[in-house]
């Protein structure tokens, strides 16, 4: 059996309408892993259960849309996935948002809660609903969909930053407390990558190209390159592996 076979897993990912977490839901469906699709709105999550149903058979993906800054939605979610397939292997916590740009001393308190709020808060409350069964059968694995952002400074996101650094030390923290029970907990840490979320930072040409040339693989990311890592975190071939942050940035970090 390969170590990346992940038949019969059962696995929700946020924020899987697009971008990340489509692939994610994509690739784990490859893998052999059914799927539950979610974001804000039913239609676009209808949308590409219904691909992933047509590319790897009826009942493989179900749709449930859940607005991850509502706590009853996401109990919502978590109940519709136990409904459906009566347990939750994967969680992967990959919906985010940042509604500033711009310095610190500009964003007003609304921005700032929103931000912690959706990038902590909500990964908090999610992880909680799910971790007493995952820890009750000795298996699991959980992952954040976390950014680079949180390894370093920024004069645009700080907010966007703070957050993701915290989604760090929220692994850390549990994979500490769950990891007797033999569920993991990690992070990946993404650095740009062509997704509607990030356009803000890759749309102008010139800037990419440029930024393109900084970096040692010479050229921004793709949806399907992140999944690859939560494939792996999700799989036996990372059962050694918790409280870890992975960075995928075609090496801007280094």
């Amino acid at each position: 059996m390969s170590l990346f076979d992940l038949t019969g897993k059962i696995a929700i990912v946020t924020g899987s309408s697009k971008g990340i977490g489509k692939a994610s839901a994509f690739e784990l469906a490859e893998h052999g892993a059914k799927v539950v699709i979610s974001s804000r709105k039913q239609d676009a999550c209808d949308a590409v259960a219904a691909e992933i149903n047509a590319t790897y058979g009826d009942g493989t993906a179900i749709a449930v849309a859940a607005n991850i800054s509502d706590k009853a939605a996401l109990q919502y979610l978590v109940d519709k996935t136990r409904a459906a397939f009566a347990r939750i292997d994967v969680l992967v916590c990959n919906a985010a948002s940042n509604p500033y740009y711009g310095p610190q001393a500009d964003i007003s308190d609304e921005q700032f809660r929103k931000i912690l709020d959706n990038n902590i808060v909500s990964n908090h409350w999610l992880i909680s609903m799910v971790a007493p069964e995952m820890r009750e059968r000795r298996d699991g694995a959980i992952i954040i969909v976390s950014s680079i952002g949180g390894l370093r400074g920024s004069p645009q996101i700080g907010a966007y930053c703070i957050s993701k650094a915290a989604d760090m030390q929220l692994a850390r923290n549990l994979a500490h407390e769950y990891g007797p029970d033999n569920v993991r907990v990690n992070c990946i840490a993404p650095g740009l990558v062509k997704t509607d979320f990030a356009r803000a930072l890759w749309e102008d040409p010139a800037r990419q190209n440029a930024a393109n040339r900084s970096v040692p693989l010479r050229r921004i990311g793709e949806p399907a390159d992140i999944a690859g890592g939560v494939v792996f975190l999700a799989s036996r071939a990372a059962a050694f592996t918790t409280g870890q942050t992975i960075v995928m940035d075609v090496g801007v970090t280094i």
